[in-house]
């Protein structure tokens, strides 16, 4: 009986063993979800530093785009922008503006489809054709992906992983595509930040400019700092939990 039981425990040790090689062997970004191995992007990172990210989708439309980055620039805030590829060719002036004002700009793919539904000659279309034009304009580097919809696969991330692009996506959704009021923005967000947040915009909501300076302002009497995704994020040595928090190993 002894022996039996014995074994049993060898077993599971030598189990968790190859678990543990397994998801330490295939990328910072795998983890076990619900019974299996999979990937999963950066929704947030663990930090003991109140910082805070703040991200725009750039998708239709520039009309209040020149009022979002007046009161980043009023207030100091640096911030990260995820263009479509035909909205940055369409608007080379605002992608230009954006960079020289000392915002990021990442990818928001070439033409917003549903990049999970793609094989990966069209994934890696989709980045590549739209990470250049961004490049074009900018003279930047671009090293940063959010997934049209947030709608993401294994495939995806790894397509992603192998242009050197890092999948971000995030923690506090404003719902500003909504339309929602000024003041619902505001609760939103400011209910939610924590410690390594990444929020949601999108630089054509409707009232998104109107909630962007009392946010800023409300998150700064809490002594939040607002940094660039590329200066929140570890880019190597680190892990994703299963809630797609990033942490330093």
């Amino acid at each position: 009986m002894f022996s039996v039981v014995k074994k049993r425990y060898i077993v599971i040790a030598v189990t968790f063993a190859i678990i543990i090689s397994v998801v330490f062997g295939t990328g910072a970004s795998s983890v076990f979800y619900g019974g299996q191995l999979k990937k999963l992007p950066i929704y947030s990172v663990k930090t003991e530093e109140k910082k805070v990210a703040i991200s725009f989708d750039c998708a239709w439309g520039t009309e209040y785009t020149d009022r979002l980055l007046e009161i980043m620039d009023n207030h100091n805030v640096k911030s990260t922008f995820f263009s479509v590829q035909f909205w940055t060719e369409k608007n080379a002036d605002y992608v230009k503006k954006i960079s020289e004002k000392g915002h990021d700009i990442g990818t928001h793919s070439a033409t917003h489809s549903h990049m999970s539904k793609l094989d990966k000659t069209a994934m890696i279309s989709e980045l590549k054709t739209s990470k250049k034009a961004i490049e074009d304009i900018t003279g930047k580097k671009v090293s940063l992906f959010r997934a049209p919809f947030g709608e993401y696969n294994d495939l995806l991330l790894e397509t992603a992983e192998e242009l050197d692009l890092f999948t971000i996506q995030w923690d506090v959704d404003s719902l500003d595509w909504k339309d929602l009021s000024k003041w619902q923005i505001y609760e939103r967000v400011t209910k939610r930040v924590k410690n390594g947040s990444i929020v949601l915009f999108h630089n054509n909501g409707l009232h998104t400019a109107d909630a962007l300076e009392d946010i800023i302002i409300e998150l700064r009497k809490r002594g939040f700092s607002f940094v660039k995704i590329n200066d929140l994020i570890y880019k190597e040595n680190y892990t994703i939990d299963v809630n797609g928090q990033q942490i330093k190993k």
